[in-house]
């Protein structure tokens, strides 16, 4: 959990909004993953987003749903994902990782035990999509023990009555996405993240971070004006559905051009 608040830190200091960047876990396979990982980090990522495969991941969009049919056909495992987290903290002990998924592989075998195993792997947070702020201790609290980040979701019908719920126990960051849908193509108007931004910052000190439907360099510099956090991911994943064991120049340079992007947003309205 402290490399996220360190991470954030910087970036703020820096007078620049972080890069949060995701990808699935085991897309094409568990052994490419590393490299696209690797990719991720030389390219600019601030933030790194495992996602866990899932059969029925409810949340996502096309894209992201192929993934993890590719990710689970290549006879991705929990133990994979949890190989591939501790790998990746030996070669990159100070960028934070979070993992974001569903409830099911998160809590089948019991709650402290995800939490000691996302502990031994240098795991920072963890997204789970489908567990409820009102069902926080079939989760959080072995997390929270672990010394793990909650990491909470508000999307734009999180209005002043639920969002407590969403913050209580939250930690890391506050994800925000941004349009009530799946994560795609789809993008909110600028003005509607400006102002949400702003009233989800005057509840919290948590850095707020922003996603869904963040595509081009040009998008992510006008989030990173506002927020805390860019969030990008199907544009991520579709490269690596493109380019397969090949993908992590591509991402590497995409994400190079998102993060310089991002680097410059404020400078170019200070």
């Amino acid at each position: 959990m402290k490399r996220l608040s360190v991470r954030f830190d910087q970036c703020r200091n820096e007078g620049r909004a972080a890069l949060v960047a995701f990808v699935t876990g085991g897309d094409p396979t568990p052994a490419d993953t590393g490299a696209i990982l690797d990719a991720l980090v030389e390219g600019g990522a601030d933030v790194i987003e495992l996602g866990m495969p899932f059969t029925d991941p409810m949340a996502d969009g096309p894209s992201i749903q192929e993934a993890n049919l590719r990710s689970l056909g290549a006879g991705t495992t929990t133990a994979d994902l949890f190989s591939i987290a501790t790998a990746f903290r030996e070669r990159h002990p100070a960028v934070p990782l979070v993992l974001m998924g569903y409830a099911n592989p998160m809590v089948r075998r019991g709650a402290d035990w995800f939490a000691g195993q996302c502990s031994d792997a240098g795991v920072d947070g963890i997204i789970c999509v489908d567990i409820p702020n009102e069902e926080d201790q079939d989760l959080g609290p072995a997390l929270r023990e672990a010394g793990i980040a909650v990491v909470r979701l508000a999307t734009p019908t999180t209005d002043e009555a639920r969002l407590p719920a969403v913050l209580e126990g939250a930690s890391g960051f506050l994800y925000y996405v941004s349009v009530a849908g799946i994560t795609g193509k789809q993008q909110a108007a600028m003005d509607s993240i400006e102002d949400a931004v702003a009233r989800l910052k005057a509840h919290t000190e948590l850095p707020v971070a922003v996603g869904f439907g963040v595509r081009t360099p040009e998008q992510a510099a006008a989030i990173a004006r506002v927020a805390d956090g860019v969030v990008v991911g199907s544009a991520i994943v579709e490269l690596v559905g493109e380019h397969g064991k090949d993908a992590a120049g591509p991402v590497r340079d995409y994400v190079a051009s998102l993060a310089a992007a991002i680097g410059s947003a404020r400078k170019d309205v200070s």
